[in-house]
């Protein structure tokens, strides 16, 4: 019997994190006072001593005398992978891809779609139809070939260097090790007060060799004229951050990965672009994902001497991240650990 789709909704209500104020009394001298810090917690039975207990590991807190926990709340929502919690996954390599899932993260083209506020929606025709193909194949035997006209920035695409700069890479030269199979960190920034993705959010994390995601849940406003106002965006700082900590490919749940409403500035593209770091605008789906351990995959086709071009955004998920055994349709679907 096949298994029942598994839906996003599901998945966030089976993922607890905890609020609360704590105080730290070191050994050799000194406290710390936290307010409504929040840490990712195992499960809504969760006891106050455990809390402590992540507090000091999602800090690498040493020589501590004793913690206090006051006003504790747990509550469901997905972890953000605190360090230390239930969803760190410490760099362990992935499992293989038997004890997997697959994610999709792209959007769906259709004909007449709109990506970007005054860029041509995409034109799907009929270049020989079933109909006429009769007359062309053996009897029986009927085919559809259709054409697609298109901008290259469609859907949900990646960026490559040359998009940006007349030497820099095309989709072509691109190698698969920046678009492939890539570990994931995501970077949760759902919920947050300000639209930017600033270094604070990124700090703490471990990209290197990764694909870094931008979790900002501006994919729930897809297909709106609001997806195109006051969208989350990735810093200039931002953006520098991650190519001096070594980051693969940057991917963005939003209408860009730069301040559109800054005009014509495009801090984001040039200083990745230039590293060679290629960039995966329109993501969608990244709910489904847990903050480590998925593995992520967008390549586009290999075309000369062009910049941009949709792929089909996907990513690998170990089973135990969710529920087991179990398939994930999209159709279905202010503090340091914040």
């Amino acid at each position: 019997m096949p298994a029942q789709p598994y839906r996003a909704e599901q998945y966030r209500a089976e993922q607890y994190r905890a609020e609360f104020d704590a105080t730290v009394v070191f050994g050799n001298g000194g406290s710390l006072r936290a307010e409504r810090f929040r840490v990712d917690v195992p499960g809504p039975d969760t006891t106050a001593e455990q809390v402590g207990e992540l507090f000091l590991a999602s800090l690498s807190l040493l020589m501590v005398q004793r913690v206090e926990v006051r006003d504790l709340r747990l509550f469901a929502e997905a972890h953000k992978g605190t360090r230390g919690g239930p969803s760190d996954s410490s760099g362990a390599p992935a499992p293989a891809a038997a004890g997997r899932r697959w994610v999709e993260l792209s959007h769906v083209i259709t004909a007449g779609m709109v990506t970007y506020p005054g860029i041509p929606a995409p034109e799907i025709t009929p270049q020989l139809t079933r109909e006429a193909s009769r007359q062309v194949y053996a009897p029986g035997t009927e085919f559809a070939m259709d054409r697609i006209s298109m901008i290259g920035n469609t859907g949900t695409y990646l960026d490559s260097p040359y998009h940006r700069y007349a030497g820099g890479t095309d989709l072509a030269g691109l190698p698969l090790t920046v678009l492939a199979d890539l570990p994931v960190v995501l970077v949760r920034t759902t919920g947050s007060t300000g639209r930017a993705v600033d270094v604070g959010a990124l700090a703490a994390l471990h990209v290197r060799d990764h694909a870094v995601l931008l979790h900002t849940g501006g994919d729930r406003r897809w297909g709106t004229p609001a997806y195109a106002e006051d969208a989350p965006y990735l810093t200039e700082a931002g953006a520098r951050w991650l190519v001096e900590h070594g980051a693969r490919l940057v991917g963005i749940d939003s209408v860009n990965i730069d301040d559109i409403s800054s005009g014509g500035h495009r801090p984001a593209h040039s200083v990745l672009l230039a590293a060679g770091v290629p960039i995966v605008e329109h993501l969608t789906g990244l709910d489904q994902l847990p903050p480590t351990g998925a593995r992520f995959t967008a390549a586009p086709p290999r075309v000369a001497r062009f910049g941009t071009f949709p792929v089909r955004a996907y990513a690998s998920v170990p089973v135990d991240a969710a529920q087991p055994g179990q398939g994930v349709s999209r159709e279905d679907a202010g503090n340091p650990s914040a």
